[in-house]
């Protein structure tokens, strides 16, 4: 089946749309001819950018809403086809400081986009985006599938519990659902105003600030990185697959690099910033999961998906976006930062 032909003149919804992940999906859905429902909550801190949709504006419909409002999610989910569900909260740091908060967004809201379809749409599509994070600390390397589930943070909790609704829903009450267990995922539209939601963001802003770098330890730990254009290539393969229903899928990048040298990198790609070794603190150390690298094997055997952006080029095409747009994704209060619309 032609997964691009696919999506032709159907109706989708984004939830978390207007983030990271959510915004480049849109963006290719836009180009295949889909018809795009973005739902978003815009909460300040998770992501959500009306910035990332200004170009496609004309060309999606917006609603601004919270996934938690059973009321309002029962209703538009009567409309279409397929569900990229990706509205949650990723930042292990905080789930640890507010986890109840982690547990809102990551549980209840899983449940109530779950009950809605099940109640108003039960042959609609779910693609859950799910995090590595749910394997913690890993006994083997490349980490299959196989490996135990058994997270260090409530994040990886939540977030496993939120794909297990999607797993129950799918056996049980036959509402189509997978997971995409995702790596790092880094590209255009990251949040990248705090270091909170993973460090490869963070690292590129401050590449392209001319600041210094600090990479924990002496960073040898290794870790995976998809382009976010790859990423939106898996959800769009999952969402036409039936061969995915009730699985979970590793999407990892196409080899490991450690912190050192992706710094290296990026600095050289950059061309601009430094980097120094530093200790690591205390409450990042305490929920570190040492080197992690994904194999990516079942879910190329069963939708033919693979990384195409090698790292160089992901992170200079990243670099280019953010030395045009950065002051968008900017604090208000920080220098440089664009002017409240």
């Amino acid at each position: 089946m032609d997964y691009e032909a696919f999506y032709r003149g159907r109706p989708v919804m984004i939830t978390g749309g207007a983030g990271f992940i959510g915004s480049n999906l849109a963006h290719r859905l836009v180009q295949l001819g889909a018809n795009v429902l973005l739902v978003d909550s815009l909460i300040p801190d998770y992501g959500g950018n009306l910035f990332n949709i200004r170009d496609i504006e004309d060309r999606v419909r917006m609603n601004i809403a919270d996934v938690r409002q059973e009321s309002t999610m029962s209703y538009l989910v009567r409309h279409v086809d397929v569900i990229f569900n990706l509205a949650g909260q990723v930042s292990h740091i905080d789930s640890m400081r507010d986890p109840y908060t982690d547990l809102e967004i990551n549980c209840r809201s899983q449940l109530s986009i779950l009950e809605a379809c099940r109640r108003n749409n039960p042959g609609i599509k779910v693609v859950f985006a799910g995090t590595r994070q749910v394997y913690g600390k890993p006994e083997f390397l490349p980490v299959t599938e196989q490996h135990l589930v058994r997270p260090t943070d409530v994040n990886g909790i939540n977030k496993v519990a939120g794909e297990y609704y999607h797993l129950v829903y799918n056996h049980v009450f036959n509402v189509r659902a997978c997971s995409l267990r995702l790596t790092n995922i880094y590209g255009p539209r990251q949040l990248v105003k705090h270091n909170r939601q993973g460090f490869i963001g963070w690292f590129i802003r401050l590449a392209v600030e001319g600041r210094e770098l600090q990479i924990y330890g002496d960073g040898s730990q290794l870790r995976d990185f998809v382009f976010v254009d790859d990423a939106a290539d898996a959800f769009l393969r999952a969402g036409a697959s039936d061969a995915c229903n009730g699985e979970v899928f590793n999407v990892g990048g196409s080899e490991p690099v450690s912190h050192r040298d992706l710094v290296q990198l990026l600095l050289e790609v950059a061309g601009t910033g430094s980097a120094r070794c530093v200790e690591w603190p205390a409450e990042k150390k305490a929920i570190d999961i040492g080197s992690f690298y994904a194999d990516s094997a079942k879910f190329r055997a069963a939708t033919g998906w693979q990384p195409r952006v090698g790292l160089r080029e992901g992170l200079a095409r990243t670099v280019a976006y953010y030395r045009e747009h950065l002051p968008h994704y900017l604090e208000p209060g920080d220098p440089g930062a664009a002017p409240a619309s």
